[in-house]
């Protein structure tokens, strides 16, 4: 159904109708104090009014019938709370109007009138106000409804009686969700419910009427109504009354109908398989067939038949009932094939199959709602029969005291009026404590102090059924008549003891979407309770449930769930898993595409269990990872159910899964591969592997190479030798690249971590230097966390690790290499999804993966030959910490473009030669491993070379595109190279880095290039100018370099030629721009953004800038920059730039002036307008200079560009991506 009205009105209304309810609460005297108590006006009763001064000074009145209601609502917030009984008042009004706008819609309203829209469905009109003369509501006083009709201004007043009325009337069919007449609730029901912007209108206008024609609409409105609320406090500790809202989802129609019909409709044909029932469950899934022996299993607990009426369903996270309501559908249908009456029907399923807890009052409430609306449907006499519904919220027994409640009800008339209180008190106890009634009550009232926590999780003994069920019929029958302080006490008790009969049973079907919570949001109780009774499960609330819903069934029974699917694969549900396996039975599993359970962004599955185990038994899983979208799951499940040959149906015998690691549920795993995991020796015999160096704080300790010094990194450290610098390379995981790369993290260990240690003393974080025996060791590295593929890499010597990128270490490079082609090969990628499908792939994951008994040569020099590849790939560019030469540069042809065709000529030969060597591994390890049903192929995208396009833009299909973007981005690079020649940091006459240590000036440079090609800019501050203001600003610095690099014959040609790469992504082109013009546009308006990306939001070259008109930016190398840094570029720059401007605008002025062509004249006022603004904006920034130039700024580089770039306020530019909000 569409769900986008429902959306946007619900979370509107749950605020709009809590600020109503706080107005209507002050009207009678309550209100917060603001210190998160109450206040209550103090009432006096004059007449037939009570009258009450409120906090804001207003008298009010109200009349003195409402004594007792007020008084009801005066001590409700004193017992809740304010804030939590007004939301509690909210929620009931809420789901009191939308109850009554789904019966008016449907005609379910015994008087056949609408009474919150006109009779066509017009808001702001009420049908039942206009015709009140002819309505007959128990308990409305027909001579006042004439009385204030004829009056003709009381139509506020008659409204509200009769909207009241239709409660208290729906009241004698729906208790739970219409309280009594008078009740305290009824006092916050707002004025002006006539009126254009009350509540009703805004209801009816909101959602359209054909937005109500399911049931499920009702879900839809409980799930966004609490959204906000949830919002609030997930990711949180949850207290008690917030657990509701953290935890509860509206299942999606076709996964409720899988997992009732897979459940419910499965016991039947089980025992009934001709039954036409299947034809009416779309979403059943038909068992595999099973060998014999299984079969013969699976006969001898089948039931030659079944009763209708003994068929127990049990929802005990119910939440709206949507569930409950799919499981009436399929009951339904089993009646009927069974020849019950149809108006007989319903009443037998709400009384004896279908059963539901919540701990959520409001929720239990739409789902006894939701049930009778759709026995409504088939009986139109179901509100007067009197249904007693087994539909509950849970309830604490925190007021309850067993010792009074068993005087009061006098169950074995000991007591009689006229005793001495005290006397009764003293036998009270001895007879008591041998009394099993008592002892039971006394139980129950213990075992649900917590009820409102812990729900259907509180466990009650199926030996306790009947006498439950003996003691509810006498409490029940004690609250009609029994005396005063029996009835009291019995309804008192009644709501502990028959949710602790519905816990004491045991179901034939138990189907639930339970609540998702981690154990870090679970509160110190429910912890505790988690702990000690569901040790195999403790990990999150779904798993827990999942064990208790396992224990709510009795020995045949079948259990459907959807819950996260991290349970199918991760180590911390592995004893759940074992569980399930060992004794029970996975019957069927769905698992969806990661994104496409709307109310949750979290992964889901949704299975079925049969408690029994059935060794052998085969199961059928579907498979939906490949089909993007919510939408589409539904129909491509339908599809796997109707086509036994679809591809994304599986069968496997769950018993296979133990032969697995961890075991788990790798249902699409072929029998190959399963062999693969038993017959083999894993990674954990031949290696070591885990998690690295806790920094404690990694702003601190780590930073990106080209951040600090050059002089203070350390690449060639040696195993257990002293780590006298600062700096070390740390490997950290990175994007998806194989064999060789993503290394530019390096990490504060000096003195073996001393800075850390200290700091961790200092201020109490955590730190850790694990596994501290392999720093500096070759390894292979992998991401911890990958939303692709997973990737590893060769780690030369040299490297730490640490917790994001996870390293393995092995004692021999023949075993180093032949690991290393292993898992990147196909067939590893797929072993890792079957035992780490998730986003984490840990050590501990790793260490699971078979490694072959024998040695492959073929594996092993194929492995050695990728890496060097790959390292080639990775040292091409300036991320390397070895980037020597532009590949342009470094290929000596004559002219850009020939340089450019060549490089691309070698990539594509370097692309195809690791396209092959990766599909000679993929066979080889196939053959080795004895796997056949994985492919070898490899796809373009999958080779990890960044100068291989089909890699570096994957997500574009586009080749021609892509070729235009290499191109273009090729020479972004080539310019970049070129502003590093101009800073001095790289020389066309030496490879390598040359100024790349604080402090470092132009006679360092000539240290190590005495007569350099291409001289360094003196003091590292390079112009960006869109016009032509400096003879050594960027462009023409960059023209230079091009004539430098490949003659003045060819400059105009090379020129030519990047300005047309530039244009075919980088920038876009403009008509009849020349060369040089087109490069400075780059440059002033591209280049920096550029940089940011490639430097990771950590730039090297700084960009100072007037602000937004462009009067002055000019680049600034980190590296280069000291004290009078600044004041140069003032000296030099800002203040000759000034006076050019000046003597400008003076000459454009002459010119307007002189100009006889108004087309002239108004293109030079356009100009003038725009040197005016940054001749303001430059006096500006030349303040400022002069500010900062006498502070004389000094940085200290291993603070990190973060850090250092913060220091100079909005002189530079890009601030917040680089330092943060």
């Amino acid at each position: 159904m569409n769900t986008a009205n429902i959306k946007k009105y619900a979370p509107k209304a749950r605020a709009r109708f809590i600020d109503t309810m706080m107005r209507q609460a002050a009207r009678v005297g309550i209100s917060p104090d603001g210190k998160g108590g109450v206040l209550i006006a103090p009432l006096e009763q004059k007449g037939d009014v009570l009258v009450m001064t409120a906090q804001d000074g207003q008298t009010h009145t109200v009349p003195a019938h409402l004594k007792g209601a007020r008084e009801a609502l005066a001590a409700w917030v004193q017992r809740d709370g304010f804030t939590q009984a007004i939301e509690q008042a909210a929620y009931s009004w809420f789901n009191r109007l939308c109850a009554i706008r789904y019966m008016e819609i449907h005609g379910y309203l015994d008087h056949g009138r609408r009474v919150l829209s006109g009779a066509g469905g017009e808001a702001g009109q009420f049908q039942i106000l206009e015709e009140c003369l002819e309505v007959d509501l128990p308990g409305l006083d027909t001579a006042r409804v004439r009385e204030l009709k004829l009056d003709g201004t009381q139509d506020e007043t008659l409204y509200r009686e009769l909207l009241l009325a239709q409660c208290h009337a729906l009241h004698e069919a729906m208790p739970f969700l219409f309280e009594p007449l008078d009740d305290a609730s009824e006092l916050l029901l707002p004025n002006n419910l006539t009126k254009t912007d009350s509540l009703i209108r805004e209801l009816v206008e909101a959602i359209p009427e054909e937005d109500w024609q399911d049931v499920e609409v009702i879900g839809w409105l409980y799930q966004f109504y609490i959204s906000e609320k949830k919002d609030q406090v997930i990711g949180k500790v949850v207290k008690s009354e917030d657990i509701p809202a953290a935890t509860q989802l509206f299942t999606p129609n076709w996964i409720v109908q899988y997992l009732v019909q897979n459940s419910v409709g499965r016991q039947w044909l089980q025992t009934y398989p001709g039954s036409p029932l299947k034809a009416e469950m779309p979403y059943y899934i038909e068992p595999a067939e099973q060998e014999p022996e299984v079969q013969a299993q699976l006969d001898a607990i089948t039931p030659a038949s079944l009763d209708p009426e003994t068929i127990k369903v049990l929802d005990p996270a119910c939440g709206s009932g949507h569930i409950l309501v799919e499981a009436y559908n399929v009951l339904k249908a089993i009646y009927e094939e069974r020849g019950y009456r149809t108006r007989d029907i319903p009443k037998l399923i709400l009384e004896n199959n279908l059963f539901g807890l919540d701990i959520d009052d409001r929720a239990a409430q739409l789902a006894g709602f939701a049930l009778l609306m759709k026995a409504r449907e088939d009986d139109r006499r179901i509100l007067t029969r009197n249904v007693r519904l087994n539909v509950l919220a849970m309830q604490s027994s925190q007021h309850l005291d067993a010792n009074t409640l068993w005087r009061d009800l006098n169950l074995t008339g000991d007591w009689h009026q006229g005793q001495s209180q005290s006397l009764f008190d003293s036998e009270q106890q001895d007879l008591s404590n041998n009394d099993a009634t008592y002892k039971l009550i006394a139980d129950l009232i213990e075992r649900f102090q917590d009820a409102k926590t812990f729900g259907s999780l509180i466990e009650v003994p199926n030996e306790w059924e009947v006498p439950l069920k003996a003691l509810l019929e006498e409490l029940s029958e004690l609250t009609n008549s029994g005396d005063m302080m029996q009835k009291a006490a019995a309804q008192r008790l009644v709501p502990v003891v028959q949710q602790a009969w519905v816990l004491a049973q045991r179901y034939n079907a138990v189907v639930a979407n339970p609540p998702y919570m981690g154990s870090g949001g679970m509160n110190t109780v429910l912890k505790k309770l988690a702990q000690e009774n569901f040790s195999n499960s403790k990990t999150d609330l779904f798993s827990v449930f999942i064990e208790r819903c396992i224990s709510l069934g009795n020995y045949r029974s079948e259990m459907g769930l959807i819950t996260p699917y991290v349970w199918m694969f991760i180590k911390s549900y592995e004893k759940i898993r074992r569980k399930i396996l060992a004794e029970h039975t996975l019957n069927s599993l769905i698992q969806l595409e990661y994104n496409a359970f709307l109310p949750a962004c979290i992964p889901v599955c949704a299975y079925t269990i049969s408690k029994q185990s059935f060794s052998g038994y085969k199961s059928k899983y579907i498979r939906l990872s490949d089909f993007k979208g919510h939408e589409n799951q539904a129909p491509k499940v339908l599809e796997a159910i109707n086509d036994l040959d679809c591809a994304w149906l599986y069968e496997s015998k769950p018993d296979n899964f133990k032969s697995i690691p961890g075991a788990p549920i790798g249902y699409w795993a072929s029998k190959d591969i399963f062999e693969a995991f038993d017959k083999f020796k894993s990674f954990k015999d031949i290696c070591y592997a885990g998690f690295g160096i806790k920094t404690g704080n990694n702003e601190i300790f780590l930073r990106e190479w080209h951040e600090v010094s050059k002089i203070q990194i350390e690449l060639n450290q040696a195993p257990d030798e002293p780590t006298t610098k600062r700096w070390y390379p740390c490997a950290s995981g990175g994007s998806y690249r194989k064999w060789y790369g993503n290394q530019g993290l390096i990490v504060n260990y000096k003195n073996e971590g001393e800075d850390i240690r200290l700091y961790a003393q200092k201020n109490g974080n955590s730190f850790g230097f694990n596994g501290a025996k392999y720093y500096f060791r070759k390894s292979i590295t992998w991401p911890k966390l990958t939303s692709s593929a997973n990737s590893f890499r060769a780690t030369p010597s040299g490297s730490i690790f640490d917790g994001v990128g996870l390293s393995a270490f092995f004692e021999s490079d023949d075993d180093y290499f032949l690991a290393l082609s292993l898992l990147n090969s196909n067939i590893y990628e797929y072993l890792i999804a079957i035992v780490a499908p998730t986003l984490s792939f840990t050590s501990g994951d790793f260490l699971k993966l078979p490694f072959p008994n024998q040695y492959s040569e073929v594996l092993i020099c194929a492995a050695k030959k990728l890496v060097d590849l790959h390292k080639k790939d990775w040292d091409r560019y300036e991320n390397s910490f070895l980037f020597e030469e532009n590949p342009i540069v470094a290929i000596e042809k004559e002219s850009i473009r020939d340089a450019f065709e060549s490089c691309v000529d070698e990539w594509v030969k370097e692309v195809e030669e690791c396209r092959k060597l990766e599909e000679v591994i993929n066979i080889e390890t196939a053959s080795i491993l004895g796997v056949e049903s994985v492919r070898s192929n490899v796809k373009l995208s999958k080779i990890t070379l960044h100068s291989n396009m089909h890699y570096r833009y994957a997500g574009v299909k586009d080749e021609q595109f892509n070729q235009l973007r290499l191109k273009s981005d090729t020479n972004c690079e080539l310019i970049c190279y070129a502003i590093g020649c101009m800073m001095g940091r790289y020389s066309l006459d030496k490879p390598g880095l040359i100024l790349a240590s604080q402090g470092e000036t132009v006679r360092d440079y000539l240290a190590q290039v005495p007569e350099p090609s291409f001289a360094p800019d003196k003091n590292a501050i390079i112009p960006l100018t869109d016009q032509e203001w400096f003879p050594d600003d960027a462009t023409n610095r960059f023209r230079d370099f091009v004539r430098t690099v490949w003659g003045e014959e060819h400059l105009q040609e090379n020129l030519d030629f990047v300005a047309e790469s530039l244009c075919l992504h980088a920038i876009k082109p403009k008509k009849g721009e020349a060369a040089l013009d087109t490069i400075r546009r780059y440059l002033s308006t591209q280049f920096f953004k550029d940089h940011l990306r490639t430097y990771k939001k950590r730039p090297i070259y700084w960009l100072f800038s007037s602000g937004k008109q462009k009067a002055f930016e000019c680049l600034v190398y980190l590296h280069r920059y000291n004290e009078s840094t600044l004041a140069e570029m003032r000296t030099d720059y800002v203040i000759p730039l000034t006076t050019k401007l000046a003597s400008y605008v003076e000459k454009l002025e002459q010119d307007k002036d002189a100009s006889t062509s108004a087309a002239e004249a108004k293109a030079i006022e356009k100009e003038l307008s725009k040197l005016y603004k940054q001749q303001a904006e430059l006096n500006t920034l030349d303040e400022k200079l002069r500010h900062y130039a006498d502070q004389r700024i000094s940085l200290d580089l291993d603070d990190g560009v973060k850090v250092n770039y913060g220091k100079f306020g909005d002189l530079l530019a890009e601030v917040k991506q680089v330092v943060g909000k």
